[in-house]
């Protein structure tokens, strides 16, 4: 699992953070535990996704992992309101 070179604390804490902003930009309702794994979870999906693209990742640092936590956690949001039609 790449963690564009933040550690699991940070990882934790970046992944709450993304996942939070994601909820509220997406405006679901989901508690604190599962925005920290929507960040954390969506930052390594949308790494595999830009690698299986043939692009890199946006960076490494605390920045570039809540970049694409947000993006990678909207994702996941997106696509489960898709299953749940």
């Amino acid at each position: 699992m790449h963690l564009n070179g933040v550690g699991w604390i940070a990882a934790i804490i970046i992944g709450g953070l993304a996942g939070w902003f994601a909820e509220m930009f997406m405006k679901s309702n989901t508690g604190i535990f599962m925005n920290i794994v929507m960040g954390i979870v969506g930052a390594v999906v949308l790494n595999a996704i830009l690698q299986a693209l043939n692009f890199g990742p946006f960076g490494v640092g605390w920045i570039a992992y809540l970049i694409t936590g947000f993006i990678g956690a909207c994702l996941l949001i997106w696509a489960g309101r898709l299953v749940r039609r």
